[in-house]
């Protein structure tokens, strides 16, 4: 790889680590978690592009390199169990009922598909064939999640709306 190459590879981390990370957290739902999930997956973008010697579309690569690294570290048992010092009686409660952060309690409930599916249609704004192709599915796949998790959403803020 080249030195213009290794400064265009340089320039893009740069420029696109922030809008990743909104990505990324709208994922997690988690400032570390996110933060931990666009550097896993900028190493990978960089090692594919030294491996490859370039990519086309470094934009599409990263996007779906975030969400495949995403999908891929729910799949594990270990990330499915979350510590906590002292088990709660109760279910918590969001401390502020600000909608954004209903909105994230609510995508934090979907299974990380949907929550995929629904960040890159509504986040990223992308059509239904490129989310499909991004995420290796059927646009009928993609339509599925999204009708699901937005119904999934709704029922969530309707609850938390009924809790105020």
């Amino acid at each position: 790889m080249g030195r213009g190459a290794e400064t265009a590879l340089h320039a893009f981390v740069e420029g696109r680590r922030t809008a990743l990370f909104r990505s990324a957290y709208l994922l997690c739902g988690n400032r570390d978690e996110a933060e931990d999930l666009v550097q896993t997956a900028l190493v990978k973008v960089v090692l594919g592009a030294r491996r490859h010697g370039r990519l086309d579309n470094l934009e599409a690569y990263a996007r779906k390199t975030l969400i495949n690294t995403f999908i891929a570290g729910r799949r594990r048992f270990w990330r499915r169990e979350q510590a906590y010092g002292e088990v709660p009686d109760v279910p918590g409660e969001l401390a502020d009922n600000d909608t954004g952060l209903v909105v994230r309690a609510a995508l934090a409930r979907l299974t990380p598909k949907q929550r995929a599916v629904l960040v890159l249609r509504y986040w990223e704004d992308l059509g239904v064939a490129a989310t499909a192709e991004l995420l290796g599915m059927r646009e009928s796949t993609v339509k599925s999640h999204a009708a699901r998790g937005l119904a999934a959403m709704r029922a969530a803020v309707r609850e938390e709306e009924e809790h105020v």
